[in-house]
């Protein structure tokens, strides 16, 4: 149901996505002089955004919500991607790099928001599985 804890995470996982844009590592990426690594971290967390906001609304179908969750954690793991090589194509991190650092950080903590989702879903599948077998 809509009301279910991994809803929860899910709300979560996009909201982090959301404040990815106003970091500075959003920034950095959009300065890149070709643009593809900006607009492959915009795209990757876009997808990621929208796969998470369908699978909410399929809540009557758990397997088919494991599904669209697996595809939007596939879509953050490569958004996460971009947000290291942006990272690291700075010079690493130091001192004077905490605010990308941060920005990367949400991207891993949406990541983890996913995962904690799917194993909820699997949970309520589970239960569901054995109040069926006690019928």
């Amino acid at each position: 149901m809509i009301q279910r804890l991994q809803t929860l995470f899910l709300i979560l996982a996009t909201l982090l996505n959301v404040t990815v844009y106003f970091t500075p590592i959003y920034e950095k990426a959009m300065d890149d002089p070709q643009a593809w690594i900006g607009i492959g971290l915009a795209s990757s967390l876009l997808i990621a955004m929208a796969l998470n906001i369908t699978s909410i609304f399929l809540y009557n179908n758990r397997n088919t919500q494991i599904t669209w969750v697996k595809r939007a954690a596939l879509f953050q793991v490569i958004g996460f991607g971009f947000c290291i090589g942006v990272l690291f194509s700075l010079g690493g991190i130091g001192t004077y790099l905490w605010d990308e650092a941060l920005g990367t950080g949400l991207v891993f903590a949406g990541l983890i928001f996913q995962i904690l989702a799917m194993r909820f879903i699997r949970k309520d599948e589970e239960l569901v599985r054995s109040m069926d077998r006690i019928r």
